[in-house]
């Protein structure tokens, strides 16, 4: 017996607020959802897009961190990544469930999984056959049936691109260094060069990361996106800090500098989702055809595993993608 529950995504959309709507081509707004598939029996939760669920040849999900094997990370979670704290046949059976749940298993054999050693670059490969040794980079395609393209993150971002006409997928990595080296637009690049897809054809979701809310980065990170990105305004906010002990006894704080008062330093905040939905509407994927998670992974660490929120002691979810046979 299976639950659904569901989750509200939008295009942009921040934890514990309302999501965001995305104007389309027509001057209508639209907001989409993303379903957690829940089985009462392991409490294990499958994240999927819904304009991606409707696809009958493609298998995709975002893991959480419910329903596992690893016991470092709390009870029961679904640690999917070979981290050093987890042992490696707890992980080997929390994939096999994985795939399982996804349908990802033919025969009981479940699909090659490929996977990274991820390094934050714009290194794409494609895949036509199970590599014999892990590659390094953070993008995968592939128009091959039954085999399994894999990314791991934390707070990254995970991103799949599905190509409707080719029967092809990607996913992606995509941290401030990846975006910033423009991984979502190269990704749509690569399927152009390697399947002839046409951006028009692409429908993109991006998994759980870490949002603008919780995303604070130094005055280096925003002054690389300005060098980058004519938008990149579009993708900063800016919060000073207040200090009550400050603002109630100002003289305590006389500088000699005028006007007389040292300011309190701003805190910066980067919108990593915006900056990759600008990406792959550059790149000629229609607005109405990207979805992204509304979960943050730094404000759900009892959902997700969050590098920030844990200090660096957390576990790896997957952003997932495969093909079908045709029957």
């Amino acid at each position: 017996m299976r639950e659904t529950v569901w989750v509200r995504v939008s295009d942009r959309g921040q934890a514990g607020q309302r999501p965001a709507s995305t104007q389309t081509q027509s001057g209508q707004r639209k907001i989409v959802s993303m379903p957690v598939e829940v089985s009462p029996e392991t409490a294990l939760a499958v994240l999927k897009a819904r304009q991606l669920s409707d696809i009958p040849w493609l298998i995709h999900g975002f893991s959480t961190r419910r329903g596992g094997f690893s016991h470092v990370y709390g009870g029961g979670a679904l640690n999917l990544g070979f981290t050093r704290h987890d042992s490696r046949s707890a992980v080997e059976q929390n994939r096999f469930l994985f795939l399982r749940k996804l349908g990802a298993v033919t025969r009981k054999k479940p699909w090659p999984l490929v996977t990274l050693r991820q390094i934050h670059s714009d290194l794409i490969h494609c895949i036509d056959s199970p590599p014999e040794h892990q590659l390094t980079g953070d993008g995968l395609i592939t128009c091959m049936p039954e085999i399994l393209l894999a990314v791991q993150t934390a707070d990254c971002l995970p991103l799949i691109l599905v190509d409707l006409k080719r029967r092809a997928a990607g996913v992606f990595h995509a941290g401030w260094r990846g975006t910033l080296k423009r991984i979502a637009e190269k990704g749509v690049g690569e399927m152009r060069r390697c399947f002839s897809s046409e951006p028009r054809h692409i429908r993109a979701a991006i998994g759980p990361g870490i949002h603008s809310c919780c995303y604070e980065v130094g005055a280096g990170v925003r002054e690389k996106f300005e060098s980058q990105f004519a938008y990149a305004a579009d993708l900063f906010r800016e919060v000073k800090e207040s200090d009550p002990i400050r603002e109630k006894y100002p003289l305590l704080f006389l500088s000699a500098r005028p006007p007389g008062h040292g300011e309190l330093p701003h805190r910066i905040f980067l919108d990593l989702v915006e900056a990759n939905r600008r990406q792959l509407i550059d790149a000629g994927v229609f607005a109405k055809n990207i979805t992204a998670s509304e979960l943050c992974t730094a404000c759900r660490p009892d959902l997700l595993f969050s590098h920030r929120a844990e200090k660096g002691t957390t576990g790896r979810m997957m952003g997932v993608a495969g093909i079908r046979k045709k029957r």
